[in-house]
């Protein structure tokens, strides 16, 4: 059975930081480029940041760059964001989700397995 079990959400005063981890069981972590989405109530889910299978690339929404860090670990087949720097309009519902491509993508029609989601909440 596959299963993404993502942890390290709550609740941070704007300023602060949060570091959200997501970890991968049944399938190699290997193969799969690790992307994180948020979303919150009443709109779509808006891709924040990936990363290669390789880890050798990394990728970012705009309004993240220089605030957060994606990162992975194959050897505990997990894959982190470090988010520092956090702001109110960073709340919302986190998912992690893991791609059986290449070429990670930003759309999270790509995405083949999804965790639970977690909840960030930046208090102002």
């Amino acid at each position: 059975q596959v299963r993404l079990v993502e942890s390290g959400g709550g609740l941070v005063q704007a300023g602060g930081s949060l570091r959200l981890s997501c970890a991968l069981y049944g399938r190699t972590f290997t193969r799969y480029g690790v992307g994180w989405f948020r979303q919150t109530p009443g709109k779509e889910r808006e891709f924040v940041a990936a990363i290669t299978s390789s880890g050798h690339n990394t990728y970012y929404l705009d309004s993240v760059k220089g605030r957060f860090t994606i990162a992975r670990d194959n050897a505990k087949n997990a894959g982190y964001l470090q988010m520092d720097s956090l702001k109110p309009e960073d709340t919302a519902v986190y998912y992690c989700g893991v791609d059986d491509a290449v070429l990670v993508g930003r759309n999270e029609v790509e995405y083949d397995f999804w965790g639970q989601g977690t909840q960030v909440t930046v208090s102002s």
